[in-house]
């Protein structure tokens, strides 16, 4: 009898990096697992390298009739009990074929409501949907699904990455920064342009008042330049773009003064934990779930969103009083480790897998 996790992501973002978390601890308590990923994608080599049990099933990111019939019938091979879809592409392939394979317990994890509802959360397709947070939820239900139906479990974090790191300068040395300057890191929806012109104008103001300090733009999106390049905007701003920013997560983020989000997503997307874990002070925009993690001026600050004012001072705030930044990422860092563990979100999924198993007269181990 076996537990089967289905990610079809192709690339290595935050819900490939929460499975994989998950079907690590899923192991450790000793469930058979296995683990459905898109051939050749990081999140497979990744596994692989774990020695986690793999199956690689192309998902090409809706219904796929071959592949499904393929996964249905490993299904029925092992035994099958639960099946736990952890993004669109997996729920695509492994909803029909958990259908098909009569599995007694079907959950579907939802951390970002970029999608909308998603299309595979009827009740004939699953039996729960986990919510990466309370916002979330309330965007589910008001779609129509049943709040019953909607398990809110944020996202954990494995903090051995972030610890023992052999410097706290990557990003320095990267781009030759000097070491008194002052290293902002913003995470923003750059496919959106207002997200953009909002970056742009909170770091005219932030140079204007601090000329040290230099803004580094995590990640990718609409803008695409080389990696570790020096950019400029259309109106001649100068941001600097980093692209290895998922590459080098922990090191990165362990290098900047100041992490700022302004993802839109309800949950707890733009690396928001990870920066926390990090023990680096955070801005974050008030939107979605950001307030059920971080506390104004206790774990971070909030700034009022769509606002590049308000943004920009509340990280001059940081640039000019060092001991609040330091005390902001010291108890931020705290509240991630009390409340977001890998353990502790690992321990309430399960949770929920032995209370809808026992609803159906299904043992589980």
């Amino acid at each position: 009898m076996s537990l089967f996790h289905i990610d079809g992501g192709r690339d290595w973002g935050g819900t490939e990096r929460q499975a994989l978390v998950l079907a690590r601890e899923v192991r450790k308590r000793g469930f058979a697992s296995r683990f459905v990923v898109h051939p050749g994608s990081p999140l497979h080599k990744n596994a692989a390298a774990e020695g986690l049990p793999v199956l690689p099933l192309a998902m090409p990111g809706g219904r796929s009739f071959w592949s499904a019939l393929r996964l249905a019938s490993a299904m029925r091979r092992e035994r099958c009990l639960l099946a736990h879809f952890h993004d669109a592409a997996g729920a695509a392939v492994g909803a029909p074929a958990a259908a098909r394979a009569k599995v007694s317990v079907r959950i579907l994890s939802w951390q970002t409501d970029s999608a909308g509802r998603p299309r595979v959360a009827r009740p004939k397709d699953v039996d729960a949907v986990i919510a990466g947070s309370e916002g979330l939820k309330d965007v589910l239900v008001r779609s129509g699904l049943s709040a019953s139906a909607v398990e809110v479990i944020p996202s954990g974090i494995d903090f051995s990455p972030f610890e023992k790191l052999p410097s706290r300068d990557y990003l320095r040395r990267e781009f030759s920064f000097a070491a008194d300057d002052f290293l902002v890191g913003v995470v923003a929806g750059l496919e959106d342009p207002r997200s953009y012109q909002e970056v742009v104008g909170a770091a005219r103001i932030i140079i204007d008042h601090a000329p040290r300090s230099r803004i580094i733009i995590l990640g990718e999106g609409a803008v695409r330049l080389e990696p570790d390049k020096k950019g400029h905007d259309i109106h001649g701003d100068d941001l600097y773009f980093y692209l290895g920013y998922r590459d080098h997560l922990p090191e990165a983020l362990a290098s900047l003064d100041a992490f700022v989000t302004t993802s839109p997503l309800i949950g707890f997307g733009g690396g928001l934990l990870d920066a926390m874990a990090s023990r680096v002070p955070v801005v974050a925009a008030e939107v979605g779930g950001v307030p059920e993690v971080l506390v104004h001026r206790e774990t971070g600050l909030l700034a009022r969103p769509r606002d590049p004012r308000s943004l920009a001072e509340a990280v001059l705030k940081l640039y000019l009083d060092r001991n609040l930044a330091a005390r902001l990422a010291q108890k931020g860092q705290e509240a991630v480790r009390d409340k977001y563990s890998a353990e502790a979100m690992a321990c309430r999924t399960i949770a929920v897998y032995e209370r809808l198993a026992s609803r159906k007269g299904v043992k589980l181990g």
